[in-house]
């Protein structure tokens, strides 16, 4: 195990998609909204597409809290469940190969596939296409192909949640440029009150999807675990694609496997990149003075 009090940062990234994890049982850190943005800030902090704060243990239970650089919490992220298992193993928290973490958006179990524990599975759990779930006002429905209005046009969308929310919109051709155009206008819509999480859609073939990503409270991603997920799901509603599907961002790609009782596995990579101490500057900034 790590030496944890020389430490009060690890960074690793999933495919480009890179987090920060806080272990609050070596750092008195405050979690606060300032201090997450001021962290994940690419000139002023460390620089991250979010901050993953644990383990907080409960019992039996592995609790990881899940922040985006806006400083909002979120329910769920594939990318993060995966650095978070890969962190817990190199860190000997765990064991195991097998164990299960709990999240706002509900238990994950996840799966170490190889000794450097850089290839992790997660079952993302069952999808849900209703709209009380994810949520999109309306009257009760699920959300299959629903027109809506973004920056002038009108899109056909597939919304669903995966213990986080996300709209899904099918183009013949996507690109970095399109999502930083509808991006903004999808994340804050007024059909969804507590903002979505917005992929870009592209079928190749049957077992092959190609997405581009606007992350809520993050922006544009080169990555993501449970956007992979939910895009693969829409698609796969849609009769587009087979049950297993390889989706392929500009980070990288995720297998994905839809099993007949619904639950989605995700199989990716983790990169472990760094692990450090704050300075005496930083430490000031985020209202660490005088602590251990």
């Amino acid at each position: 195990m790590q030496e944890k009090r020389e430490i009060d940062f690890h960074k690793y990234h999933a495919l480009g998609n890179d987090y920060l994890v806080i272990d609050p049982n070596s750092i008195n850190f405050e979690l606060n909204s300032k201090n997450i943005r001021l962290l994940c800030h690419r000139n002023l902090g460390i620089g991250a597409d979010g901050i993953l704060y644990g383990p907080v243990f409960d019992g039996e239970k592995i609790k990881l809290r899940i922040f985006n650089p806006d400083g909002s919490e979120a329910e769920k992220s594939g990318n993060g469940l995966r650095i978070f298992a890969k962190f817990l193993v190199d860190a000997g928290y765990v064991l195991e190969r097998n164990f299960k973490l709990d999240t706002l958006g509900g238990e994950v179990g996840v799966e170490v596939m190889n000794d450097q524990a850089s290839l992790i599975e997660a079952n993302m759990g069952k999808v849900t296409f209703k709209n009380t779930d994810i949520p999109a006002l309306g009257e009760d429905r699920e959300v299959i192909l629903e027109p809506l209005e973004v920056d002038g046009q009108k899109v056909k969308v597939i919304c669903l949640s995966i213990g986080n929310p996300h709209c899904v919109i099918p183009f013949e051709e996507i690109s970095r440029e399109l999502a930083y155009q509808l991006g903004p206008q999808v994340e804050n819509h007024k059909m969804f009150p507590n903002r979505i999480n917005m992929q870009l859609l592209k079928v190749i073939n049957r077992k092959n999807i190609q997405i581009e990503i606007w992350e809520r409270g993050a922006g544009y991603t080169l990555a993501s675990g449970s956007s992979s997920s939910a895009a693969a799901s829409a698609a796969y509603r849609l009769g587009l694609v087979d049950d297993k599907v390889k989706v392929h961002m500009p980070g990288g790609k995720i297998d994905i496997e839809i099993t007949g009782s619904g639950e989605v596995y995700m199989t990716g990579a983790v990169t472990s990149v760094s692990n450090g101490r704050f300075l005496t500057d930083l430490r000031k900034e985020l209202g660490m003075e005088g602590r251990s």
